[in-house]
């Protein structure tokens, strides 16, 4: 994790770890469309600013600064934190940034900050973020331990927050915004290691713009496009209000052997979307 500057996100950095001395070869006009697009300065200002806060202290700052209303129902299904268990707790993923922030306030705050994010590792750079993380990099080296990670972290002492889609909801052929068929990851381990599964459905979605993007970039792209713009549609939620419905646990013993793991991930997804 690197140290707190007044420039911790820096794409010129960030190109020249990733692709050494060609970095030099990226047209100037490129670099600084990708700077405008991460809003590089302004979430540089914001990370110096909030420098000496950690954790869920860190998010509930995020919340305040993205000036997000949460309207949460359905709190007393959290189980209370002195009950001496561990919960998977669940989520769809309708904006891919402000939706894990605002999450991870609420869950922070009611667990005492027991928890933690299975999250793509670019995250990592988040500084205030960072010691709440499991960092998963399914696409570079660290897929091959993948496996070891997700067990290290259902091995933990802490409750586990997990997006089951790995990316943020898409736009479906009705028109409906819902995220793609869930990974049964979070079955098999919570199974394994008895805990019961929290659902909780986030109201909310992006832009018009990024559906249209993200379903060009999976259908035509070998990588994720839209994900550049996440930060950016994280600047268009600013000041919006939005629904938090939080469901009764599902016990582990609920899936057994009647249906697969990827048939139960389904099942946990369908009642996420009746919350």
């Amino acid at each position: 994790m690197g140290q707190i500057t007044e420039k911790t996100i820096d794409i010129d950095n960030i190109l020249k770890d990733k692709m050494g001395a060609k970095a030099k070869w990226v047209p100037r006009p490129l670099v600084s469309w990708l700077k405008r697009v991460i809003h590089q300065d302004q979430v540089n200002a914001y990370l110096w600013d909030s420098r000496n806060k950690v954790g869920t202290d860190w998010l509930e700052e995020c919340v305040r600064y993205l000036q997000m209303t949460l309207e949460i129902k359905g709190m007393e299904n959290l189980p209370s934190k002195d009950d001496g268990r561990l919960y998977t707790i669940v989520s769809n993923h309708p904006l891919g940034g402000a939706d894990g922030v605002a999450l991870g306030a609420i869950i922070g705050r009611h667990f005492d900050s027991r928890f933690r994010y299975l999250v793509n590792d670019l995250l990592m750079n988040l500084p205030g973020l960072a010691p709440l993380c499991i960092p998963i990099n399914k696409t570079g080296h660290q897929s091959r331990n993948f496996p070891a990670i997700v067990k290290a972290g259902f091995e933990s002492q802490y409750h586990m927050l997990m997006y089951p889609a790995g990316i943020c909801s898409r736009r479906q052929k009705d028109g409906t915004i819902r995220d793609i068929p869930w990974s049964k990851t979070f079955i098999q381990k919570s199974v394994e290691y008895h805990r019961d599964v929290v659902p909780i459905h986030f109201g909310g979605q992006n832009s018009p713009f990024f559906y249209k993007l993200a379903n060009f970039s999976d259908k035509y792209l070998p990588f994720n496009l839209a994900m550049i713009y996440l930060v950016d549609e994280m600047y268009k939620n600013v000041g919006k209000t939005f629904e938090v419905r939080i469901g009764k646990p599902i016990p582990w013993q609920t899936f057994d052997k009647s249906k697969t793991p990827r048939q139960w991930a389904q099942y946990v997804q369908d009642i996420v979307y009746k919350l």
